[in-house]
């Protein structure tokens, strides 16, 4: 069998596991519905369980923000020895954004706690968006050029052969076109610590100061990567309702992955060591998922001796908002569907496991059901909680509905959901500490209570912009088809 078909055998697997799931599911509630009832009774008490045994990480990883907040992390990394040895690299791709979101990046890390005399910025454009790439860097490098140890600017051409458009390819480009400059500086690379952010995200100003701290206090920090906590803070009292609660959805998933971060991927914004990045030769260029992707390069390099170090500090960037309640909501769906296109790392996963024979057995067993099995939960539990859990006691023949489980089921189904409810309790409650300031036009009463009121769209939420935008992407990849990398809409 050759690589090829090898490699379409691992991209249809995601996608068929959902499809039969869905499918037997329908046929069942038809057919067996005694059968199916067993299967949602035991799914059911499966997801509260896995509910109630994640709340204690959420817990404890709320916790531990609140303490990381109130820490001087700059005063603790200027202790450390090696600190004055150390530089950031700050990558920050561009495609379409406005001079005002690139400005507010640039100077938050400015002001940051962290001295901008050791940063290093990167802004990558886009040849494809040349004319507003180079309209943005004429009005930024004269005013930001002087307060960074370095300000550079890169251009991605278009469409070179072997690359998919997107954040990877860019990234890529700028890695290597910056790669001489650092090292023409003297600087070593294990000495370079590489963050790659969306242009719109802004840190939090002790972030940099506990990134330093971290690297110079864990050990062989160039094998491990650096997660902050993600907020969608910048806008989020301008977004729809919908919007909000899938973006908390999105920071309490990666909180709770911060608390167990031995089998935990880099997601959106994160942090590196410009050593791993020239060992694995930069960001992959034919991939749309690169966030997730180079950790797991770092993963098959160091054959499974790679990690993510977590940070709970935050760093805050944009929800999508388009100008248009439906026009965001869409581009929600974009968003989430490229997100879930993550699934492209399980065929990528298992090729490169299958080749190295260095890598322990159980730790490609592991890092290879956990991919696995998110994206088939991520696209299937809503669907089976909330539509398909019901639809035998809605077609099933008559004869069926006079057994004592078919009419004690539902509420057997209603009390799983109410302790499930927790999550949504603890999930609403957590949200109102990490909402920004409120907007002065909100009266008090009027902006928080529809911040607890949202989360009664959590049901909707799950499904419109959880289970179909998944099942939607691993689809295209059982097929073989593709997405197009687009960028999320920016703040003007």
């Amino acid at each position: 069998m050759t690589l090829a078909m090898q490699k379409r055998i691992y991209e249809i697997i995601p996608g068929a596991l959902i499809w039969t799931t869905l499918v037997l599911s329908v046929l069942f509630s038809f057919i067996r519905p005694l059968w199916m009832i067993y299967f949602i009774i035991l799914f059911d008490l499966y997801w509260m369980l896995r509910i109630l045994y994640y709340t204690p990480f959420l817990v404890a990883s709320w916790i531990q923000y609140r303490r990381a907040l109130k820490r001087n992390w700059q005063a603790d990394a200027e202790r450390e020895p090696g600190y004055d040895r150390i530089r950031h690299l700050i990558f920050l791709p561009t495609s379409r954004e406005g001079v005002e979101v690139v400005r507010e990046t640039l100077r938050v890390l400015s002001t940051a706690a962290y001295p901008a005399s050791r940063i290093m910025i990167v802004l990558a454009g886009e040849a494809r968006f040349r004319e507003n790439f180079e309209s943005v860097a004429a009005s930024l490098i004269p005013e930001f050029k002087d307060k960074f140890l370095a300000l550079w600017t890169t251009l991605h051409p278009a469409d070179l052969p072997g690359e998919v458009r997107g954040k990877g390819s860019n990234l890529n480009w700028a890695g290597h076109e910056i790669l001489s400059k650092v090292l023409s500086m003297g600087l070593k690379p294990e000495d370079v610590v590489v963050s790659s952010f969306d242009v719109d995200t802004l840190v939090h100003p002790q972030y940099l100061s506990n990134l330093t701290y971290l690297y110079l206090t864990v050990s062989d920090p160039a094998k491990s990567s650096y997660q902050p906590v993600a907020l969608y803070n910048n806008n989020l009292w301008e977004s729809p309702a919908p919007v909000r609660v899938a973006m908390f959805g999105t920071t309490f998933w990666l909180m709770t992955e911060l608390a167990r971060p031995e089998g935990m991927m880099t997601f959106s914004s994160h942090s590196m060591s410009l050593h791993m990045l020239i060992d694995v030769d930069f960001w992959q260029k034919d991939i749309v998922s690169e966030d997730s992707r180079i950790f797991l390069q770092g993963l098959v390099k160091y054959h499974g001796d790679y990690r993510v170090t977590p940070i709970h500090l935050p760093v805050s960037m944009d929800t999508v908002v388009t100008g248009g309640y439906w026009k965001s909501l869409f581009a929600l769906y974009k968003q989430l569907r490229r997100w879930a296109w993550g699934a492209e790392n399980f065929p990528f996963m298992a090729m490169a496991f299958s080749a190295d024979k260095q890598m322990p057995f159980m730790t490609k067993v592991r890092w290879l059901f956990k991919q696995l099995e998110g994206a088939y939960t991520w696209a299937t539990a809503p669907m089976l909680i909330f539509i398909l859990g019901y639809l035998p006691f809605w077609v099933a023949p008559e004869q069926f509905r006079s057994f004592a489980l078919f009419q004690n089921t539902p509420f057997t189904l209603e009390w799983l959901m109410r302790f499930s409810m927790v999550g949504l309790f603890l999930s609403a409650a957590l949200a109102l500490t990490l909402l920004p300031p409120r907007p002065k036009k909100l009266s008090r009463p009027y902006a928080y209570g529809i911040m607890i009121l949202q989360w009664i769209l959590l049901p909707v939420t799950f499904v419109l912009f959880g289970a179909i935008p998944a099942i939607d992407a691993q689809t295209r990849l059982m097929l073989g088809k593709s997405i197009i990398f687009q960028p999320s809409p920016k703040r003007k």
